[in-house]
C-alpha cells in the first residue's frame, strides 16, 4: 500500500491550491479516505473526509466552506482542494486510508491504517 500526497507549496494569504494523493498497492475504489494535517509543534489533525464512492463529505468546522475533499476512482486518486487559505493553514497535509474494520470515529486518526509522507503548505506574505 502506498499513498503519495503532492501539490503542496508557497501561497499567499487568500490563496488556493489543490493536493492529490495518487494511491496504489490496494483496491482504492472500496476504501473511504481522509485527509489530516500538522503544524509545526502540533499534533495532526483531521481536516476532511470522503466515503468509498464520494457520496459522503466531512470537515472539521474550521475548513468547511474554504476546502473540499474529493476523489476520482478511475484515477485512484483523491484531492483536497484548499481555498482562501490563511496562515494559520500552514502545516503538512497527509491522506489516509480508513480502516475495513474502524473502531472510533472518522475525526480520529486511529481509525486510518495508511498514510502518505505528507505534503507542506505554508501560507505566508
Amino acid at each position: 500500500v502506498q499513498l503519495q500526497a503532492s501539490g503542496g507549496g508557497l501561497v499567499q494569504p487568500g490563496g488556493s491550491l489543490r493536493l492529490s494523493c495518487a494511491a496504489s498497492g490496494f483496491t482504492f475504489g472500496t476504501y473511504a479516505m481522509g485527509w489530516f494535517r500538522q503544524a509545526p509543534g502540533e499534533e495532526r489533525e483531521f481536516i476532511a473526509f470522503i466515503t468509498w464512492n464520494g457520496g459522503d463529505t466531512f470537515y472539521h468546522d474550521f475548513v468547511k466552506g474554504r476546502f473540499t475533499i474529493s476523489r476520482d476512482n478511475a484515477k485512484k486518486t483523491v484531492y483536497l482542494q484548499l481555498n482562501n487559505l490563511r496562515p494559520e493553514d500552514t502545516a503538512v497535509y497527509s491522506c489516509a486510508r480508513r480502516r475495513t474494520n474502524p473502531f472510533t470515529s472518522i475525526y480520529d486518526q486511529a481509525d486510518y491504517d495508511y498514510w502518505g509522507q505528507g505534503t507542506l503548505v505554508t501560507v505566508s506574505s
